[in-house]
């Protein structure tokens, strides 16, 4: 009886890594075709990242208008700060002599 039962599991395992296998690949197909139909309607934006810096003397440095505050650095090794409004680098240090804004703006 065991030997009659692990004759019968063994090809219906075998016929089970068979199908999925066969399935994967037309699923496979099936999404690479949705995804060259999707990429077909789609017009990419040209876009550009252009970004300065702007030092300040002093606690605070701010961006010019149109671009936004990505990064700041601080004088005296100081490496605590944040951004006010988006657009102004402030650092937090009890004593700072410059303040560095790094400035992007996406056209």
């Amino acid at each position: 009886m065991k030997r009659t039962f692990c004759n019968l599991l063994i090809p219906i395992l075998l016929l089970q890594l068979i199908i999925p296998g066969s399935t994967e690949c037309s699923l496979d197909s099936i999404v690479d075709t949705k995804i060259e139909e999707a990429l077909q309607d789609f017009n990419p934006i040209s876009t550009t990242i252009s970004c300065s810096s702007v030092t300040s003397s002093g606690r605070l440095a701010s961006c010019p208008a149109g671009s936004v505050a990505t990064s700041c650095a601080c004088g005296y090794g100081c490496g605590s700060w944040d951004i006010r409004g988006e657009t102004t680098c402030h650092c937090q240090c009890q004593v700072i002599d410059w303040t560095t804004a790094r400035c992007c703006r996406v056209g």
